[in-house]
């Protein structure tokens, strides 16, 4: 029974989202008036618009250029429904919020945030109502410079609940750690790199809905680290 109704409830989100096809031979617009996604401007993205749009929007925050909006039209052109086109897992820290970082408005971009980028069950529970559901073309995992939970988890911090999530980060460490430990600038930023990769494998490897629409092309998947210092952000090689 429970099937039945997880299966009904997919299908029911799936057809909400099956009017982003485009009519064949017909243009979609980029945007609607006020400047957020719509079912269009969504089914027009690929993986590789969409991780362009997001180098784009990082270039113009770090130059200082940000695309001015009407937050309040933005409120009411998104009310009927959202078409955001990436899904972005990143860290906590009050000092990287996506939507900022990549200059993106409202609909534009899933944020999926918890401290250090870990990915657990409900965030691979986000990631695929995201994909599969909404439609989105790109799942971004980003680390940033000075990240207090990778610090944490070199440190080996025992902390209430902190301490599991800090277990998690552990397997990034890679061989000794440098007698600095987390003052070492440089082993932090290694450690937190790291960190993003494996994030992006065990993305890969539990959950097979992301997988599958990663393999077919339909969803990219890419990383990234943030630098906190200049506010560039600096997206990984495969």
């Amino acid at each position: 029974m429970k099937s039945r109704v997880y299966a009904g409830a997919i299908a029911v989100f799936a057809a909400s989202i099956l009017g982003a096809q485009t009519p064949a031979g017909k243009a979609a617009p980029a945007a609607s008036a006020s400047g957020v996604q719509t079912k269009a401007s969504q089914a027009e993205m690929t993986p590789g618009k969409a991780l362009s749009a997001l180098k784009d929007g990082n270039a113009r925050f770090a130059a200082g250029r940000t695309t001015p909006r009407d937050l309040q039209a933005q409120v009411h052109a998104t009310a009927g429904g959202q078409y955001p086109f990436a899904a972005i897992v990143s860290c906590m820290d009050s000092r990287a919020p996506v939507e900022l970082v990549f200059d993106q408005g409202l609909g534009d971009v899933f944020s999926l945030r918890e401290a250090g980028n870990v990915v657990d069950v409900d965030t691979l529970g986000g990631l695929e109502y995201a994909t599969k559901v909404i439609g989105v073309k790109l799942v971004l995992v980003m680390g940033h410079s000075h990240c207090g939970a990778v610090k944490g988890a070199i440190d080996d911090v025992k902390l209430g609940n902190l301490t599991a999530l800090l277990a998690k980060i552990r397997p990034a460490i890679e061989g000794p750690v440098p007698p600095g430990g987390s003052k070492d600038d440089a082993f932090v930023e290694k450690v937190a790199e790291r960190n993003v990769r494996l994030s992006m494998k065990e993305i890969r490897e539990k959950s097979p809905v992301v997988k599958e629409l990663v393999d077919s092309g339909t969803v990219g998947l890419a990383g990234a680290m943030y630098d906190i210092d200049t506010g560039k952000v600096v997206f990984l090689a495969d």
